[in-house]
């Protein structure tokens, strides 16, 4: 009868008293260490068809994906959570709105989202003072689960700042004060991170 190792991580060895099997006794002691271990796999789509059925993912899991250069851990909710940032994925800017520079994109990291770069509108032309609009929306896995507020910059010879709004729906609104002087012409997404849950 295999006993279990003395740190209670559940990889059981076998004792002297049991019958002689080679390949039961290794393949018990292997298997219990390699699913505690950092797993390695191509992408996403070989550790999804790799671990399945008696290989499935267990909480606590931790696996690199190569593809995606990261590493990522498996919790009790049967999700997958980057433990290391996940690389700039660009943003798709809604009709009327064009990045300007800093590369707009956002990344995921442990559980949270990161946003970086300058929109502006595809004119050039100002934003309207006291006004609201939707520039983005943010894809499916990138949403936080309740609105999120935040005060973003704009250039410095304008309004200066602006306030951003994050909707679980992943809409992205702005609104700029309705304030005396030059109004804005770009706005920065550089302020922004917020937990996903």
């Amino acid at each position: 009868m295999p006993l279990p190792d003395d740190y209670g991580q559940g990889v059981n060895f076998p004792v002297l008293g049991d019958t002689p099997n080679i390949e039961t006794a290794f393949s018990g002691v292997v298997n219990g260490l390699v699913k505690r271990t950092t797993m390695r796999f191509a992408d996403a789509n070989e550790r999804a068809a790799t671990l399945s059925g008696l290989t499935a993912p267990v909480a606590g899991m931790v696996t690199y994906l190569v593809a995606e250069d990261r590493l990522e851990v498996r919790m009790a909710d049967g999700t997958w959570q980057p433990l290391t940032p996940g690389p700039w994925i660009p943003l798709t800017f809604g009709t009327g709105f064009v990045a300007r520079t800093g590369s707009p994109a956002y990344r995921v990291v442990n559980g949270s989202v990161e946003l970086r770069g300058t929109f502006q509108r595809t004119a050039g032309t100002a934003f309207a003072k006291g006004t609201t609009f939707t520039p983005l929306t943010l894809p499916a896995g990138a949403r936080p689960s309740t609105y999120r507020y935040f005060i973003g910059r704009t250039e410095w010879a304008a309004d200066m700042y602006g306030g951003i709004e994050v909707a679980p729906d992943g809409t992205i609104n702005i609104g700029i004060p309705n304030t005396t002087g030059t109004a804005a012409s770009w706005m920065s997404l550089d302020s922004i991170r917020f937990t996903l849950s």
